[in-house]
């Protein structure tokens, strides 16, 4: 019986593009499992968009004289284009900025108000007597007074990921024009977290033996520390206005509706596909498993605050007072990839920006470099000259070479087509099975997040065909023994079926082409597109992805014998080191 799968990716901030920090942090990740679950006939719901309210787009905005609009939806394109490109098979990827996600953020407002989870609260804040008005977060920076780090920012510090408020940075100024603000009152609303903290504290005792210890040792310490009010209303022209009286000047605080965007999201892909109730398979059926994909500067907000308003809200659009809000299953958060020592960073330009690489290079030697060094438990480093050795000596000389050699031979002798075998000898049954048995296994590693621990054991098979390969020298068997030479590239061709379905999560396109010189028909995966939805007179785009066609099963080979070959050519190139000390890349 197949299983609810519900896969949410963390929103990107539209102020500039991707880079393979994003990649390595939260999105890939989320597709390979993503894949992987639709191979096993799961039913997979992979959600996320654009963050279009963030004070990093307005900071933006002002530094370049133009609408906080046009600069997240010059981005939101972009990153429509990227993601397509990388092969990020998003069932919707939309934006913060649709009338769907107004009403659900709203709603959500008021439910929690309604059920005593907010209060309002005159605080001090800082204000710009320059520019004659509120500072959001994101305009000010100082230093941490945890940790010292001199470009805290006024909602969090990069350096020690605590949770800040820009009244505790020390020497606070300006982003704007590195002016002292100064101390002024407001009235906003505040989430009543400590109100909620038994609750939460209750939901992190039990049945998170499967989170990584990182993310719920963290959790668990922010709750058990205590805690406080936090306001989700701010003084800022730009976001989803408050629905009260008295209020309409103020707008949601990014961090409290963006979270609300992987409901939202679900509910605007529920009534795209015609289906407007489908969303609650779910978030509401208890059996549906939902998973999130950060990075770990997003833990608090994933794994505290948004169980949180969860628990709030408690239900949304439902009737049956018996039925509550999934909260979530798992929290894969990831450490941060580096870039040959330094943080990549979109604010500073340090970074590989995703379309600067596509523009070069194909999808999958990146996909699956940064597969191969996905930052789980540690901090890892992206380094140009592993990248080339890892696609020259492993994806061109272990596994793309495989699939060339075999293919090729197969093509030129046995008239294009599958070979018919003869009788099988222990190594031929023993290396069939092997690889047949590694489904399991790799499945589940699969389907507890463990990206490199599967992508390595797949590698190792590929290794253990080279190895059959070498030692059965069909090249040798071909000039003596026909009928063994036939029984060997069998072997091997489906060998290579079923290593090409288990490299599918991590290497879509090439494992599609792969699929294609097979002689098979139709396509593992599904197809992506942009699509574009008229919403109350205004129209947005989205990343669809429609697998109503896909073919692919997280199963062995059963390539018949017989059947018709395509012409081959190679999966992968080599790339020239000397590129890398020349900086071409």
């Amino acid at each position: 019986m197949s299983e609810k799968i519900l896969v949410c990716v963390a929103w990107p901030y539209a102020n500039g593009d991707l880079h393979v920090g994003h990649l390595a942090g939260a999105y890939l990740p989320a597709d390979i499992f993503a894949r992987y679950h639709r191979l096993a006939g799961n039913d997979v719901l992979m959600v996320s968009g654009s963050d279009s309210h963030g004070t990093p787009i307005t900071i933006y905005a002002d530094r370049e004289g133009i609408t906080p609009r046009e600069v997240f939806e010059y981005y939101h394109d972009r990153f429509l284009e990227t993601q397509q490109r990388i092969g990020i098979s998003y069932d919707l990827f939309t934006h913060t900025d649709t009338e769907n996600h107004y009403r659900v953020a709203q709603d959500i407002f008021l439910r929690l108000l309604e059920r005593g989870y907010m209060y309002r609260h005159v605080q001090r804040q800082l204000y710009s007597e320059k520019e004659g008005r509120f500072l959001p977060d994101r305009y000010v920076e100082g230093t941490c007074p945890h940790c010292g780090y001199t470009e805290a920012r006024g909602d969090q510090c990069d350096n020690c990921g605590v949770l800040l408020d820009a009244l505790e940075l020390i020497d606070p100024r300006s982003k704007i024009d590195g002016s002292t603000p100064v101390v002024r009152e407001t009235e906003h609303f505040f989430l009543d977290l400590g109100a909620l903290q038994d609750k939460l504290a209750a939901y992190l005792a039990e049945g998170k033996d499967h989170w990584r210890p990182n993310v719920l040792n963290f959790a668990r310490n922010y709750v058990a520390a205590g805690l406080h009010g936090r306001p989700i209303t701010r003084d800022i022209e730009w976001g989803i206005p408050v629905p009260l009286e008295g209020f309409r000047d103020k707008r949601l605080y990014v961090w409290f509706e963006a979270v609300i965007g992987y409901l939202s999201a679900s509910i605007e892909w529920a009534h795209n596909v015609g289906r407007p109730e489908a969303w609650k398979e779910w978030w509401y059926d208890p059996a549906a498993r939902t998973y999130y994909f950060i990075g770990k500067d997003n833990i608090p907000f994933h794994a505290v605050i948004w169980p949180a308003e969860l628990i709030g809200v408690e239900r949304l659009y439902e009737e049956d007072t018996s039925r509550r809000l999934n909260l979530p299953y798992d929290v894969p958060a990831n450490e941060f990839m580096n870039i040959e020592g330094q943080q990549f960073s979109k604010s500073r330009g340090l970074a590989v920006w995703l379309p600067d690489y596509l523009d070069h290079f194909a999808p999958d030697p990146l996909r699956y470099y940064v597969a191969s060094v996905m930052p789980e438990t540690r901090d890892t480093d992206f380094g140009w000259a592993e990248f080339v050795r890892r696609n020259n000596d492993e994806l061109v000389a272990a596994w793309g070479n495989l699939c060339h050699r075999v293919l090729t031979f197969a093509y030129r002798h046995f008239e294009g087509r599958v070979p018919v075998p003869g009788l099988m000898d222990r190594a031929d049954v023993g290396l069939l099975a092997r690889i047949d048995v590694a489904f399991g296994p790799i499945g589940r590693l699969l389907s507890t997040c463990k990206f490199r621990a599967a992508l390595n054991e797949v590698m190792a098979l590929t290794r253990e065909v080279n190895k059959y390969l070498d030692e059965k020298g069909p090249w040798f068997q071909i000039k003596e023994d026909r009928a063994a030479a036939r029984t060997t590239v069998y072997v091997a061709l489906r060998a290579i079926d079923s290593l090409k379905v288990l490299f599918a999560p991590f290497l879509p396109f090439s494992s599609e082409a792969l699929h294609r010189h097979l002689g098979y028909e139709g396509a593992i995966f599904g197809r992506q597109y942009v699509a574009t939805f008229e919403e109350e007179g205004r129209s947005h785009k989205a990343l669809r992805y429609d697998g109503s066609d896909a073919t692919g099963r997280w199963a062995p080979s059963e390539l018949p014998a017989g059947q018709r070959l395509q012409r081959p050519r190679p999966l992968f190139q080599k790339l020239d080191p000397a590129a890398v000390e020349e900086g071409l890349l």
